[in-house]
C-alpha cells in the first residue's frame, strides 16, 4: 500500500519550478497519493489560520509522510504543542531560525521547540550557506529532537532561486518511504 504524502510549503509557496511542485508531480506520476495544498495568503501568512488550515488538512488527508520547507517547519513546530496523531515520516527542509524577526512573518515567532514531532523517523536537511539559518543552529534544533542533519554544501536556502527544481535527493528519499 502506498503512503500518503503531505508537501508543505513556506512563505510565498512553492509553485513550479521549486522543487516541492516537482516533487509533488514525480509522486502523482508514479501513482502515489499527494496532496501539495495552497496555504492560506502564502505571501502574508498568519500562523492560526494556517494551524486551522493544517488541522484540516491532517483530519481530512490523514498523511503518513510530510514534507515541510522553510516556514512550513514553523508550522509544524507550533502544531506538535498540540496533540495530533503521529505519522510515519517528518522531512524537515530549511528551517528559518527559531528567532526569525521578519516583518512579514512574524506570528510564527519566536517558535519554541516542541517535545516532539510526532513523527516515527525525522529527516531534516539544511545548507550550509542558508540565509535564514546558521548550520549551527540547525545542529542545535536537530540535536532537540536526537537527529543528525544533512547539510548540503552551499545549496542557500534549498529553493528556486538557489537552483533546486527537480530534486533528485528529496524524491528518492521521500519515493524510498512511500513503498
Amino acid at each position: 500500500m502506498q503512503n500518503k504524502i503531505l508537501i508543505l510549503h513556506g512563505w510565498g509557496g512553492s509553485d513550479a519550478p521549486h522543487w516541492q511542485a516537482e516533487l509533488a508531480a514525480a509522486v502523482a506520476k508514479n501513482y502515489g497519493t499527494v496532496s501539495f495544498p495552497l496555504l492560506d495568503n502564502c505571501h502574508f501568512p498568519n500562523k492560526n489560520r494556517w494551524i486551522k488550515q493544517l488541522k484540516n488538512i491532517l483530519e481530512d488527508f490523514r498523511p503518513d509522510i510530510v514534507v515541510c520547507h522553510s516556514l512550513a517547519n514553523m508550522l509544524w513546530f507550533w502544531l506538535s504543542q498540540e496533540r495530533i496523531p503521529d505519522i510515519k515520516r517528518l522531512f524537515l527542509i530549511s528551517p528559518p531560525s527559531l528567532a526569525t524577526q521578519i516583518e512579514t512573518i512574524k506570528t510564527f515567532f519566536p517558535c519554541p521547540l516542541p517535545d516532539t514531532l510526532h513523527a516515527k523517523e525525522v529527516t531534516m536537511i539544511v545548507s550550509d550557506n542558508d540565509p535564514y539559518i546558521t548550520p549551527d543552529e540547525a545542529r542545535k534544533i536537530a540535536g532537540h529532537f536526537g537527529i543528525t542533519p544533512i547539510i548540503l554544501h552551499h545549496a542557500g536556502h534549498i529553493n528556486t532561486d538557489s537552483g533546486h527544481g527537480k530534486w533528485e535527493l528529496i524524491e528518492k528519499l521521500v519515493m524510498r518511504s512511500g513503498k
